[in-house]
């Protein structure tokens, strides 16, 4: 399930994403290590250069005005596909919406929706506190593949699947359980495993770690079918996304490369298709394309070729 972090993630806008000074050094094994400060924690140590701003990014929000004796909750969808919105007033002065009051919203691409008006007397600001999430695509989409899945690496090569279904390792939440993890090296090509709309990029991650609060840190590519259901390709390598929102891309196509950013024990490729269910973004299962055009469905510890 998409969490209130992620939702809140999800509407913080480019202009706020400034650039980042950072240093590059190797560590005593010869990795490259990339942090704002040096080997010793000393910012004039390595390497220095600057993380550029990422590009305009998805935003969905939820808008408060107050104009007037009118308070109101507007929810804005930048996004090019549908999203469906909980909004939950956790605390209110205003009698109309009490407290533990539950919103849904459905919106369409690029398109604004008032969720409530309320008048109230006097110039003071009446207290609203409210949280909110969000679910990417329409509650309606039904996934339906014109084909197996293309392994999203080059063809001819094949890598381990170091975690599926119904192992659950770290997939333990609703948008995962049916994720695919596959042992990509660092800097392997990632390529479309079905052809689509892209609707979410990062870029700017350099990262990884093993305690949760890494997730924010994972750079990734969204990318809508045309049946509504929403690809995500997780912990790619700082800055080689291809790929740019509102672009069309083939199956197929060189989109990234993999990394280990993010909520991440080492390198590799977190590969799962979303159906909105609603209130969650909820994965479902996929199989990927095998020789002679046989499905073939991922299973912890094989080997992954694709075809």
């Amino acid at each position: 399930m998409r969490s209130l972090l992620t939702a809140l993630l999800l509407a913080v806008p480019a202009a706020f994403l400034q650039a980042q000074s950072l240093h590059a050094y190797k560590d005593a094994n010869g990795q490259w290590v990339f942090t704002d400060r040096g080997a010793n924690g000393d910012r004039a140590q390595g390497d220095a250069f600057t993380l550029p701003r990422p590009p305009e990014t998805l935003r969905v929000t939820v808008e408060r005005s107050d104009a007037g004796a009118a308070t109101r909750l507007t929810a804005v969808n930048e996004c090019l596909c549908v999203v469906t919105l909980r909004i939950a007033i956790t605390r209110s002065d205003l009698a109309e919406f009490p407290s533990g009051t539950i919103y849904p919203a459905t919106l369409e691409p690029g398109s604004r929706q008032q969720i409530l008006e309320a008048r109230h007397s006097g110039d003071a600001r009446p207290q609203l506190q409210y949280a909110w999430t969000v679910a990417l695509g329409s509650p309606q989409a039904a996934h339906n593949p014109p084909r197996p899945y293309r392994a999203p690496f080059a063809v001819g090569t094949g890598y381990r699947v170091s975690q599926a279904y119904p192992e659950h390792v770290t997939h333990v939440t609703p948008d995962s359980v049916y994720a695919i993890d596959i042992a990509l090296p660092d800097g392997t090509a990632v390529y479309a495993a079905r052809a689509g709309t892209v609707i979410n990029v990062r870029h700017d991650g350099f990262r990884g770690g093993t305690v949760s609060v890494m997730a924010d840190q994972a750079n990734l590519i969204e990318i809508l079918h045309d049946d509504g259901t929403i690809a995500v390709y997780g912990h790619l390598h700082w800055d080689s996304i291809r790929v740019r929102i509102g672009q069309h891309v083939a199956l197929g196509e060189y989109i990234a490369d993999s990394g280990n950013t993010g909520f991440s024990s080492g390198p590799h490729l977190h590969f799962a298709v979303w159906r909105n269910a609603g209130d969650a973004d909820v994965s479902v299962p996929v199989q990927f394309a095998g020789p002679g055009g046989t499905a073939v469905t991922p299973v912890t510890g094989m080997e992954l070729t694709a075809y």
